[in-house]
């Protein structure tokens, strides 16, 4: 049986390239990227507390991920809609050349 160590380290590692890549890069894209890998580390995290936990009978740790799951899923699709319309009006999905909000 793997420890309870070993998934938190595996999570920590996943948050970190996520951090790292949301806040390194200058594509959009890569950026939702490095949101969705930090949210798989804190599901991965959900997961391991539950089995790990003293209860795991219960599932709430399932039904935090699939909560998160379906936010994860809502803030893709809204995150993606924003990159086009970005996209479309500037012509660029690079974040550094978007500096203003006005249409």
């Amino acid at each position: 049986m793997t420890p309870l160590s070993a998934y938190l380290l595996l999570s920590a590692m996943l948050f970190a390239i996520g951090l790292a890549g949301a806040l390194t890069r200058r594509n959009a894209i890569l950026v939702l990227i490095g949101i969705e890998l930090m949210l798989n580390a804190a599901n991965l995290n959900f997961i391991a507390f539950w089995r790990f936990g003293e209860h795991p009978e219960a599932l709430t740790g399932i039904l935090f991920v699939i909560f998160s799951i379906g936010v994860a899923a809502a803030e893709a699709a809204v995150g993606l809609a924003l990159i086009i319309a970005i996209y479309r009006h500037y012509k660029t999905t690079n974040l550094d050349q978007v500096d203003s909000m006005k249409g």
